[in-house]
């Protein structure tokens, strides 16, 4: 695999011993810090993303050493676009940084909870927040006012943007936070009670130096999704994430400066900042948004047909959905590199996908707390169904209870080695909650919580939630495998097993699955039978579902996760 290095000599001769020395300050923003990201170089004590790799792109930028693709591009519902250089990135968040500090007051180390959808803003604050040193909390559009009030409540931030359709959201539980001052509208018109970011931001002065931050120093805190309890704070620092997805950009989305990267997830969720943020602004690349409010399979086909784009990454849930209309109608002109993440990718899927684009979809694994662990690497065959291998600089094993490291071939808890140094990419802990740090850690490692196995090639194999194992009779299924077998019936679009209470075996797999629209007049006894036969044929026979649901949907949370808990508790009558 080249080097960005590599990349640019290749586009720019050799003319001066100056040039030289501008290709050279190119290839120092990856290639420093991939080193460093392999574990063969100390973190440095000072890191700032915005001073330490974007300014540096604006350099590059003006000497003409990377292609003119910009370094955002944003669409509209309308088709309505913003564009933005590096350059013009610079002046923007340097402006924003300012509105953050007058008149909004805010200071270092104070915390702002940006609820906003994919809007241009949204990035600006985040620059803003690493150029000012204030920590930044994301969240979904979807959050509803109760959301709101909690996340406040646990983070006791000192100020909240919004957009126009939630502000009335947090005039309700306002009066309840006593640590907020201030609100920041995003929006073309005024409200009482709230600063404009819009007007403050055409006003700001551009003029404004980088805070030096150290390296361990918070740059945000993320809630996680809250699929078994109560969301958690998790806390990172600005190595974590500044640094941390060096590799993965290469291996795993693999971004160079030509890249047209666009990610569809919601901002409320750590691959928004992975994906649209630090990946591939430090390899130079274009981040390509699209307003979409919710996730249109026409309006992707079409824009993946119509834009420039060539990495696309969206979750296996969107991918599923896109693979139910004949992807032969559409030519994806430019687009080489397809990835995705945040919940398993059935293989169905992705041979489906595979067999009318003629691409691969790469598969990565991670959490809040960790982003990338685990992914599929582009030079590397892909196994369907498979996590793919560790993720530098993480060393994961499959542990058993008493963290003991597993051969290949058992099944055990996925985990990354903590002992005797504790990867920087890793979070530094859950916020005023050491009980629940101190519950993720099994001797030597950092424990998941998902269960997994590796072969002896180094891939690892998703078998499931902990605690979304069913026991039924003294087998042990996952219900990954259940589902991934259903949808490869045509019958059906999505489903979710969990376990349903069994006077004989204890518990059972039961499968809630969303049927297609064609097989929706099918006699729903036949079908069952069918999908059940079905499943036996495609898996060990123990595993089908002794009972079947159909369901117009499916619980999710904010980050578009199915929520298991809910179904399961719903059927051992916990709710």
């Amino acid at each position: 695999m080249q080097t960005l290095f590599q990349c640019f000599w290749r586009l720019r001769p050799p003319l001066t011993l100056l040039h030289q020395a501008k290709r050279h300050l190119a290839s120092q923003i990856i290639s420093h810090y991939e080193v460093i990201n392999r574990g063969e170089k100390e973190v440095p004590e000072y890191f700032n993303f915005a001073s330490d790799v974007l300014d540096r792109w604006t350099q590059v930028e003006k000497d003409g050493k990377r292609p003119p693709n910009g370094a955002f591009w944003w669409v509209s519902d309308q088709r309505e676009e913003v564009k933005w250089t590096f350059e013009e990135l610079g002046v923007l968040s340097r402006k924003a940084a300012n509105v953050l500090l007058d008149p909004c007051s805010l200071q270092r180390g104070n915390r702002i909870l940006v609820v906003l959808p994919k809007i241009p803003e949204w990035w600006l604050l985040n620059v803003a927040c690493m150029r000012t040193g204030i920590v930044i909390i994301p969240g979904t559009p979807q959050l509803t006012a109760k959301d709101i009030s909690y996340r406040l409540h646990a983070s006791k931030a000192k100020c909240i943007v919004v957009s126009d359709a939630l502000a009335p959201a947090v005039d309700s539980v306002v009066p309840e936070c006593k640590f907020l001052k201030t609100k920041l509208l995003v929006s073309d018109s005024g409200r009482d009670g709230w600063l404009n970011f819009k007007d403050l931001l055409q006003a700001a002065p551009a003029d404004h130096d980088c805070l030096k931050t150290k390296s361990n120093d918070t740059l945000a805190i993320y809630f996680t999704s809250g699929t078994t309890g109560t969301p958690k704070m998790v806390e990172h620092s600005h190595c974590s994430h500044g640094i941390g997805f060096v590799c993965t950009g290469r291996r795993f989305m693999d971004l160079t400066p030509s890249s047209i990267f666009w990610n569809t997830s919601d901002p409320g969720w750590v691959k928004t900042t992975w994906s649209g943020v630090f990946c591939p602004w430090i390899y130079g690349a274009c981040v390509f948004v699209h307003r979409l409010p919710l996730f249109d399979p026409t309006i992707v086909l079409n824009t993946l047909t119509q834009y420039p784009v060539t990495t696309f990454c969206t979750a296996p849930t969107g991918f599923r959905m896109l693979i139910q209309h004949d992807l032969t109608r559409y030519k994806f002109m430019t687009l080489k590199h397809c990835v995705t993440g945040g919940e398993p990718l059935n293989p169905e899927v992705l041979e489906r996908w595979k067999a009318q684009t003629g691409l691969d979809i790469y598969e990565g694994y991670g959490q809040t707390e960790t982003v990338a662990i685990c992914t599929n690497v582009k030079w590397m065959k892909i196994k369907p169904g498979s996590l793919g291998v560790a993720s530098p600089p993480y060393d994961v094993q499959i542990i058993d209870d008493k963290g003991n490291v597993q051969p290949p071939g058992k099944e055990g808890d996925l985990a990354i080695r903590i002992k005797p140094n504790r990867p920087f990419c890793l979070f530094s802990c859950y916020l005023d909650n050491p009980e629940k740090t101190a519950a993720s850690e099994r001797g030597d490692f950092y424990v998941t919580g998902d269960r997994a196995m590796k072969d002896e090639e180094g891939y690892f194999w998703f078998v499931g939630r902990s605690d979304d194992l069913i026991n039924s009779a003294g087998y042990r299924i996952g219900p990954f495998e259940v589902e991934s077998a259903l949808i490869e019936h045509p019958a059906v679009i999505e489903s979710a097993v969990v376990s349903s209470p069994d006077p004989v075996r204890g518990e059972v797999v039961k499968a809630f699955v969303i049927l297609s629209p064609d097989f929706l007049s099918h006699d729903p006894e036949k079908l069952i039978k069918e999908l059940q036969d079905h499943v036996k044929k495609v898996t060990a026979p123990y595993k089908y579902p002794r009972k079947v649901e159909f369901v117009r949907e499916l619980p999710k949370t904010v980050a578009g996760k199915i929520r298991r808990n809910i179904l399961r508790d719903k059927e051992w009558g916990r709710v």
